[in-house]
């Protein structure tokens, strides 16, 4: 008897992203659908949304929203990349979305100039993963809770290290 053949992976969709909740979430609302850079496209989303969020939510109340968000994204993360047959599928951007958010609430206030120099520093460190982020992205892989963690994972360990070139930057 043989075993049945791998299933492909699947391309998510908009009825994909729509089939289930952590769907939406990992997908980042629909920004992971971009045919060509997800994970831009969902930091840049990740970057609007903090500004309009900012109005209506104090530093504290942000705070426990980056807290939930990675709780919830972890879920989210999980199943999404579970349910597409990959361990960090490009259109999960949750975890951009969460880390960028992070690197915002912790580098204000800044300007535009600021602001801009961060979403740089961050996708340059995320896109190319070196030294401590590429590190973290091979510490845990899988389908899996262990999985699901490995795909927020990097991407926060990019955000600290956006925070600390900023914080060499100015000062």
């Amino acid at each position: 008897m043989t075993s049945p053949a791998p299933q492909p992976a699947l391309r998510p969709a908009w009825r994909f992203l729509l089939a289930h909740p952590a769907h939406c979430i990992a997908l980042g609302f629909g920004a992971g659908l971009a045919p060509k850079g997800p994970g831009t496209i969902g930091t840049l989303w990740a970057w609007l949304a903090y500004l309009v969020l900012q109005q209506w939510l104090s530093q504290r109340q942000i705070g426990l929203l980056i807290a939930a968000s990675t709780v919830v994204g972890w879920w989210a993360c999980t199943t999404t990349a579970r349910h597409l047959r990959v361990a960090d599928p490009g259109c999960i951007v949750w975890d951009e979305v969460v880390a960028f958010w992070l690197v915002l609430w912790l580098a204000m206030p800044m300007g535009w100039p600021g602001q801009l120099l961060a979403f740089l520093l961050f996708r340059v460190l995320d896109a190319t993963k070196p030294g401590p982020v590429g590190w973290a992205e091979r510490q845990f892989k899988g389908l899996g809770w262990r999985g699901g963690w490995g795909i927020l994972w990097d991407d926060f360990v990019a955000a600290f290290c956006t925070l600390l070139a900023l914080a060499l930057w100015r000062f």
